[in-house]
């Protein structure tokens, strides 16, 4: 079962998925984390946030690039509640690179819309729920660069098409949810 958790800065997305997590009861809780650390201010909210999730039972796979790498790592077990947080980061991460040496090549357009949507399946077919944050970023008005709308355009499709295969829709406002789309009620919202 999946559900897209779409919000602007700020809007208290993040907090409202891990609510929905909670909502799951005691079992497996993973939080895949697509933030790379770029700087020390960076590393300082990702480890404040890792004691967050800790103290909620996450269990923490950082997943900067290549989502359809990742095992969840099941062998025989229930099948985990799974939080994605966040798209955006981890679209950012393919099309523009992580600037590691010896990494593989920015994934550019319909390849890292095609290779990211691979992924979302796999863990799709891993996960019991699987709950994926992404950011609202195409009502701002403003004009940008050609790197930056290829991005925008990117994100726009992968949000496009999660939202199709999604039970459930969820817009949060100034932190309130707007349910968009619901196929069935997973959650008590």
């Amino acid at each position: 079962m999946v559900t897209l958790v779409i919000g602007g800065s700020g809007s208290g997305k993040s907090e409202y998925a891990e609510s929905l997590v909670m909502s799951q009861g005691e079992g497996r809780r993973i939080y895949i984390a697509t933030m790379k650390p770029w700087d020390e201010e960076c590393l300082c909210r990702i480890e404040r946030h890792r004691q967050m999730r800790a103290e909620k039972q996450f269990e923490t796979l950082e997943c900067y690039r290549g989502l359809k790498g990742l095992n969840l790592d099941i062998n025989g077990k229930q099948p985990p509640t799974v939080l994605l947080e966040c798209m955006s980061n981890l679209v950012s991460n393919e099309v523009f690179g992580l600037g590691e040496e010896g990494e593989a090549l920015p994934t550019k357009g319909d390849l890292a819309v095609e290779e990211i949507l691979e992924g979302v399946r796999k863990i799709e077919e891993q996960a019991g729920h699987f709950i994926i944050v992404t950011n609202e970023v195409f009502s701002d008005g403003d004009s940008y660069g050609k790197e930056t709308m290829a991005y925008r355009e990117v994100l726009g499709k992968i949000n496009r098409r999660i939202a199709e295969i999604s039970h459930t829709v969820i817009e949060v406002v100034a932190g309130i949810p707007v349910v968009v789309k619901r196929d069935e009620n997973p959650y008590k919202i």
